[in-house]
């Protein structure tokens, strides 16, 4: 069992603030696990993929839910985004006799809705799977190979982890693609999906996508879309403003979970992760998820590059400051032109080149090697 302590502390300080608390991610990257033990034994808990728990609501949900005091926990809620306009009247109420936390795996949905019924009474808390402060240092390596769902982490040996991972791909390509609006039949949708994860850190292009499973331009947007919207994969959007240069202009794209990025290549182990050769891209996903998490910076960051070769994997935003990362599998980091390019044309601030060492040490001039282990410290 590893403790989420600080995620508890998040969890409870959004409900402090707000009457209701949206706690999104992945299916089985943790919520049911932490909202029980947010609610503890007295809360009040509707799983809404429960048919009885759904009937419960449907007949009368305003009259079901207002008699109802302390946290009401209401599990897989944008399958009922009926409920939304009525949590918003009970979310008025003088004194606020009752908080509801409402978890969700598909985002669009979920925060569509609440931002339209609750909004100014809604406070918003995205969880992953397991970070590298949660999981600890000394296995930064199994973290990144197997990915920080729970189930795969925790699994007793590298081919159980990988049969898990296999088991929720076939879950989600069997049962949760076509409820989310995704017509390709599995094959198809297994197709799509592994191409992402050989595009993973590359510049996405949805035409050439949509081209391999048969399917319009259009039509692969929405896919990509839908991956993105139930936390699977994510697109980084690019920065670009006037340099005198040409820019990418298209995003890149992910598969968030490391795990899920080795299972789509049918990678077993972390030796035949080591040896292909997207590992360099694998880890710089990983990474990438490590300081989004840990700098909070889902709202503000991009990838910077230009057609003449320069980039910069990271690009962050903060209090009229621009922090740029970029991560390399190397022991020594070393200083690279396009690394100068970036910190000249976008007038970086600081560049830290996250590594997977264990010392802190200056490059040049504002450039700094960082180790991962030490991200969860870092102060933007």
């Amino acid at each position: 069992m590893i403790e989420r302590t600080a995620r508890l502390i998040e969890i409870r300080a959004a409900l402090e603030r707000a009457p209701v608390v949206a706690l999104l991610g992945a299916r089985q990257c943790g919520k049911t696990t932490l909202a029980r033990e947010v609610a503890s034994r007295e809360g009040h808990w509707f799983d809404l993929e429960s048919s009885t728990d759904r009937q419960a609501l449907a007949a009368a949900p305003e009259r079901t839910l207002s008699s109802l005091r302390g946290l009401v926990v209401l599990d897989e809620a944008q399958t009922m985004p009926e409920l939304l306009p009525v949590l918003r009247v009970l979310a008025d109420r003088p004194e606020t006799p009752a908080r509801f936390l409402l978890l969700g795996s598909a985002s669009p949905d979920l925060i569509r809705g609440t931002s339209e019924s609750l909004a100014g009474r809604v406070a918003f808390v995205h969880l992953g799977g397991f970070d590298i402060e949660e999981a600890g240092a000394d296995v930064l390596q199994r973290l990144w190979q197997r990915g920080g769902f729970p189930r795969s982490f925790l699994a007793p040996d590298d081919a159980t982890s990988y049969a898990w991972r296999q088991d929720f791909i076939e879950t989600f390509l069997s049962r949760d693609a076509a409820r989310f609006g995704i017509t390709l039949p599995p094959a198809g949708l297994r197709r799509f999906w592994t191409m992402l994860a050989h595009l993973h850190g590359g510049v996405l292009n949805v035409a050439e996508l949509g081209r391999a499973v048969s399917v319009d331009q259009k039509t692969a947007g929405r896919y990509v879309d839908i991956l993105t919207g139930t936390f699977l994969v994510r697109r980084l959007p690019p920065w670009f403003e006037n340099t005198g240069k040409r820019l990418v202009k298209a995003p890149k794209v992910y598969i968030r979970d490391g795990g899920l990025l080795h299972a789509l290549l049918g990678l077993r182990n972390g030796s035949e992760v080591l040896s292909h050769p997207r590992f360099g891209a694998s880890w710089e996903g990983f990474a990438l998820e490590q300081v989004l998490r840990f700098a909070d910076a889902e709202r503000d960051a991009y990838f910077w590059g230009t057609h003449g070769g320069a980039e910069l994997d990271l690009l962050i935003h903060r209090g009229g400051r621009r922090h740029g990362f970029e991560f390399k599998y190397s022991d020594a980091p070393k200083t690279t032109r396009s690394m100068r390019v970036a910190l000249t044309d976008l007038r970086l601030d600081r560049l830290f080149v996250v590594y997977p060492g264990l010392r802190r040490f200056d490059l040049d001039d504002r450039i700094t090697a960082l180790p991962l282990s030490e991200v969860p410290r870092i102060q933007l």
